[in-house]
């Protein structure tokens, strides 16, 4: 049996990570950790992570940066798998946390969706067997998220740059532009209107056709069991940063 702790087990997406658990066989929720204990859990939940009297096989961690790094402290100290789904690091947060990935398993990922996941590893492969082709990635959220191009479709444009040796450029707005399209760069274009959870679709544009990939997230449980799935993934790991490509990799 798996046990887990969740940090920041009173948002949504701790919520999420519990309900998720439930469903899978092996593993258990053995405690929560918050900020307060709102009583509405069905496990039990610390404030303090030095009234924990049980040792959990693995976190899981949906909560705020400074919390991560109290989280991290406790599971070098006890010598703890992580799984860091948590975003919004400084410089110095992620060089800490790659420090602590020497003394233990992290598993860190800009987007915990097993599948956009999947997707970037596809067009990453994609984009160096179409090398020719215009590229453009088109990212729609609803209309309350207010950053824009989602971290996500980086994410994606990303993993494309790197397979070319990081020889493409970023394009976010033509309209103040009279020029061609330049070959060495990647179109990013935001769209926010109603409820949409998350859609990003990447396409690869020859002179005669064209491929695209899409993904659509429809509920945001898909983040939360990507999230269970890097648990299962890293809890007999050695120490090291692991991501969703070690896992798709580990699948292959």
């Amino acid at each position: 049996m798996i046990h887990v702790l969740i940090s920041g087990c009173n948002g949504k997406m701790g919520q999420e990570v519990a309900k998720q658990i439930e469903n899978v066989e092996g593993m258990s929720v053995l405690t929560g950790f918050d900020k307060v204990d709102t009583g509405d859990n069905k496990f039990s939940v610390v404030t303090n992570l030095d009234d924990l009297t049980d040792k959990p096989d693995v976190i899981i961690d949906f909560s705020i940066p400074e919390a991560t790094l109290e989280i991290l402290k406790y599971a070098v100290n006890n010598k703890i798998p992580v799984v860091i789904a948590t975003t919004g690091f400084t410089d110095e947060e992620l060089n800490k946390i790659t420090e602590y990935s020497k003394i233990i398993p992290i598993f860190k990922s800009a987007n915990m969706s097993f599948e956009i996941n999947l997707m970037a590893n596809m067009v990453s492969k994609m984009s160096t067997l179409l090398n020719d082709s215009d590229i453009e990635i088109v990212e729609t959220h609803h209309n309350r998220k207010i950053d824009a191009p989602s971290g996500t479709a980086l994410f994606l444009a990303d993993s494309i740059n790197n397979a070319l040796d990081n020889s493409m450029t970023y394009k976010y707005d033509r309209h103040s532009q009279k020029e061609k399209r330049n070959k060495k760069e990647i179109g990013i274009h935001s769209i926010r209107g109603g409820n949409v959870v998350g859609k990003h679709t990447v396409s690869f544009y020859s002179n005669d056709e064209c491929i695209e990939i899409t993904h659509n997230v429809t509920s945001r449980s898909v983040f939360a069991k990507g999230a269970v799935k890097a648990a299962e993934f890293i809890v007999h790991k050695n120490p090291g940063m692991y991501n969703m490509n070690n896992m798709i990799n580990n699948m292959f």
